[in-house]
């Protein structure tokens, strides 16, 4: 790592610059990012998912957040690099550092790709007044990074119809609607799940997302999709071409855009990179608005709703299968954190048309589990004994669509207070599965079905309680979700439609004991109308049991165990056909009613 950070140091001497920007970061802004795009990583040696570096002639620095202070720590020893905890009394934020270390009418670089062109103008805006210049035309890492991965190049495939529940041309047809009411007269779309929705096509070029690296813009009359050619056979190529779409390179997107003269261009900058929005004429006027895909997408139409309901019929059977072999050998045979986790994706895998996890599975025994996001590693590899409490929180993608689920079992005995934090997660979810709501209401009206039994206790959790679904897509999607505050970078507090999927997990986590979380999917749907308006409710997807002998039922109020009782005969109803005969009568016993 040293010898990367003198090699990097070199270049911006030549180029003569005084900070180089390393985010954890692609060309458009994903949440997970492929091998290619892991210069943070090479850089650092740091492995975590969230992370941006800075470097300069004397200093390298990395800030990450709470989810990643131990590993960073003991990642970044002898690297070179000093660990800034973000959020931490005393730690500046980027910005500030940037503002302090950087020299009057110096220069900071950056690769414009990687950084979204909010990030980008505000940091020019916050460094202007020191007269600091921005190069964002180069990665320098990229320049030194000998052995590095290719972009992928696996093909791309048509998603029928009978699975999107509409044609792209429909999709496209209502895209060009929008824009017209907005006076768009093109519209530039860098985000991959958006794109691969709109044109019905799927890929595999980021773990767990099945996206396709490209860009694409519209107009009234035309439609250019920047792809590598080598992922299209001539089946996509026909397709694609049935759709009016010309096919240009991957990279020719950036000298595209400087074509554009007096336009009025819809497109989202906070999910756009720098180096397209600065290739942009300042003749052209840009729209900043979320494009009118993301809230179309989210709400699932009729045959996307059914589809999820089969691919979460076949991933409860999964699960449940996980769960009653989890409780039928602990403490038999040789169990650990990994070897769990890679026996629930082998049961995945065995369903008909998976297509593989949604998401990295977070398998976690006792005290692991109370980190929220946790990953377990060969070091921190923790054996699971017939004891305490063991938190999986997993999901596959279907061709039906995409699952995302969490369940904690206990292993054997637990102690009292795992026992009424157990309950006490279980009624919150059960709450919120079962609220009903006045259309216009959004995650932020929402939240507080879900924790008030904890606030009752002075108890809390520090994430959402509920993030938006893709199908077959993003496990994380915009624009719902369902939080006490808002966090205006998620852009998650519309108000939820008919057909939105949403999760539904609230949790517990004490450092150092145990973490709890228990997770359902829930699809919004229209109840009864009246002279009050329009209300709303959920139905849920998820269809595994919860824990019996983990429960404290003289802590549930009668609802809650009415609640409880309905949730299993559900999921025996549900899940019991597709179980042999010792599976079924173990899930008999295990959604008995209470």
């Amino acid at each position: 790592m040293n010898e990367r950070l003198k090699q990097l140091r070199n270049l911006m001497k030549e180029r003569r610059i005084d900070a180089y920007l390393i985010p954890t970061s692609d060309f458009h802004e994903s949440e997970y990012v492929g091998a290619y795009f892991k210069c943070r990583q090479y850089l650092t040696g740091f492995t975590g998912s969230a992370g941006t570096a800075v470097v300069t002639a004397d200093e390298a620095k990395l800030w990450t957040d709470g989810r990643y202070f131990v590993q960073a720590a003991a990642q970044l020893a002898g690297s070179g690099f000093d660990l800034m905890k973000m959020g931490e009394e005393g730690v500046p934020k980027i910005e500030d550092y940037l503002e302090q270390v950087l020299p009057e009418g110096g220069v900071l670089g950056f690769d414009g790709r990687v950084i979204d062109s909010c990030m980008g103008r505000e940091l020019s805006e916050k460094l202007s007044d020191k007269k600091v210049t921005i190069s964002c035309d180069e990665d320098l890492v990229g320049q030194i990074w000998k052995d590095r991965p290719g972009l992928p190049t696996d093909p791309v495939w048509i998603l029928e119809e009978k699975y999107a529940g509409k044609s792209a041309a429909d999709k496209i047809k209502d895209v060009r609607e929008a824009m017209k009411k907005q006076k768009a007269t093109v519209h530039v779309l860098t985000t991959l799940d958006d794109i691969v929705w709109l044109l019905n096509i799927r890929g595999n070029d980021v773990p767990n997302n099945p996206v396709v690296l490209s860009y694409l813009t519209v107009t009234p009359d035309t439609i250019v999709l920047f792809i590598d050619g080598g992922k299209l056979d001539e089946k996509v190529r026909g397709y694609l071409s049935g759709l009016g779409a010309a096919i240009r390179p991957y990279n020719d997107i950036y000298e595209y855009v400087t074509t554009f003269r007096n336009e009025r261009i819809l497109l989202e900058t906070s999910r756009t990179n720098y180096a397209i929005v600065n290739n942009l004429d300042s003749s052209n006027v840009i729209l900043d608005k979320m494009s009118p895909t993301v809230l179309a997408k989210a709400m699932k139409n009729p045959a996307e709703v059914e589809n999820e309901r089969r691919a979460h019929i076949k991933d409860g059977v999964a699960v449940t299968k996980f769960i009653c072999w989890l409780k039928k050998n602990i403490g038999k045979i040789p169990m650990t954190e990994i070897s769990v986790s890679d026996y629930l994706e082998e049961l995945r895998r065995q369903q008909e048309g998976n297509l593989g996890l949604s998401f990295d599975t977070i398998s976690a025994y006792g005290p692991n589990a109370a980190m929220c996001h946790y990953k377990a590693t060969p070091e921190s590899n923790a054996v699971l004994e017939p004891r305490g409490l063991y938190l999986v929180d997993s999901g596959g993608q279907y061709y039906e669509g995409t699952t995302d689920i969490t369940r904690t079992v206990a292993l054997g005995p637990i102690t009292r207070e795992e026992r009424e934090h157990f309950t006490l997660v279980a009624m919150s979810m059960l709450r919120l599965g079962h609220v009903k709501f006045l259309y216009g209401c959004g995650g932020l009206s929402l939240d507080y079905v879900a924790r008030e039994p904890m606030w009752q206790r002075g108890l809390n959790y520090n994430h959402g309680t509920g993030h938006g679904v893709g199908y077959l897509l993003n496990v994380h999607e915009r624009p719902v979700g369902i939080r006490y505050k808002v966090v205006p970078e998620r852009l998650d507090s519309a108000a939820f439609e008919e057909g939105m999927i949403c999760s539904d997990e609230p949790g517990i986590y004490i450092e150092g004991s145990h973490g709890i979380r228990t997770e359902n999917l829930l699809v919004c749907r229209k109840a009864e109308k009246n002279e009050y308006g329009q209300f709303m409710k959920f139905e849920y997807l998820t269809f595994v049991p919860i824990d019996l002998d983990a429960l404290d039922v003289s802590m549930m109020e009668k609802r809650d165990i009415e609640y409880l009782n309905e949730y299993h005969r559900q999921v025996y109803e549900k899940i019991a056909p597709y179980l042999n005969e010792e599976e079924r009568e173990w899930l008999k016993e295990a959604t008995r009613e209470v």
